[in-house]
């Protein structure tokens, strides 16, 4: 970007949460058409925030005008491909300054689709995910990640056999035995994150079932330089797809994820699965941090 340019508005927006103080916060800047890669990730580094999203115009063809963007998203330390509270964010920023209603992204993952509506004031976000995949994980790949969170295998839940999920981005799901389990994390940064870049894992996504459709989950995120992600609707995607694809939740199945609560940032992800179609809605509202 040249020195005298105007620099664009950096807008902060948490996403899953309707307070400021919840969920997971992100930058969000609308129109990034001046902006390099360098830009976007200086944005990304000061604002320290797990993502920023980064809108300019959509590909041709896309969609309507005014509907549609190309977005990417930074970390503080590197690009992702998807990231899911970001997308929200986006949208519900959109959806103020425009009306709700549908718009359409164009990621480095694909194409992704949102629906925003309004009820009471409160803004609501859902994104369609790209088609998901599952694969198995390594078992050295899995000693090494169980060694670097310190997590015995004892401690791992055998109804949810660890893999590697995509929706968007690849995420390492790791099922917890009991609540407590999930909420004494204290790992090694720099061995996961050696893994996770070898493995190109986005996060790993540690899950423990209260119930038959609710869950508990945290998301370490060393790769993006952060300890751990407050909220990551990339993660709940391949979650959903993981689930579904293990036969732990119905084709047709509304699940609800709590995430956020052991940083002191509660949010909630709505995993929305549907019999016919591969892909995974994700929705949560969303509001402006002041």
């Amino acid at each position: 970007m040249t020195t005298d340019a105007p620099w664009p508005e950096v807008l902060r927006y948490t996403a899953f949460s309707s307070d400021p103080d919840g969920g997971n916060p992100a930058g969000v800047v609308l129109d990034a058409a001046a902006l390099d890669d360098s830009d976007m990730l200086a944005i990304a580094a000061d604002l320290g925030y797990s993502e920023s999203a980064f809108l300019s115009a959509p590909p041709e063809g896309l969609g309507q005008e005014g509907r549609a963007y190309s977005i990417r998203y930074f970390s503080p330390k590197a690009e992702v491909p998807f990231c899911g509270h970001a997308t929200v964010a986006a949208a519900v920023a959109l959806a103020e300054r425009t009306e709700p209603g549908e718009l359409v992204f164009a990621t480095r993952a694909g194409t992704v689709p949102v629906e925003v509506a309004e009820e009471h004031g409160i803004v609501r976000a859902t994104l369609t995910s790209v088609e998901p995949h599952v694969e198995e994980i390594a078992e050295a790949d899995l000693i090494e990640a169980l060694a670097a969170l310190g997590w015995p295998a004892a401690d791992l839940d055998p109804d949810f056999p660890p893999r590697i999920a995509f929706a968007g981005a690849r995420h390492l799901v790791l099922g917890a035995a009991t609540r407590v389990r999930l909420a004494d994390l204290a790992y090694d940064f720099a061995r996961l994150e050696a893994l996770m870049h070898r493995l190109d894992l986005t996060t790993l996504q540690l899950v423990w079932r209260e119930s038959a459709a609710v869950f508990h989950v945290r998301d370490p995120f060393p790769v993006g330089g952060v300890v751990e992600d407050p909220a990551t609707g990339a993660a709940a995607a391949a979650f959903g797809a993981y689930a579904r694809e293990l036969g732990l939740v119905p084709e047709d199945a509304v699940l609800t994820l709590h995430q956020g609560e052991d940083l002191g940032r509660p949010g909630e992800l709505t995993v929305t699965l549907r019999a016919g179609d591969p892909r995974v809605r994700v929705s949560g509202t969303g509001a402006r941090i002041s």
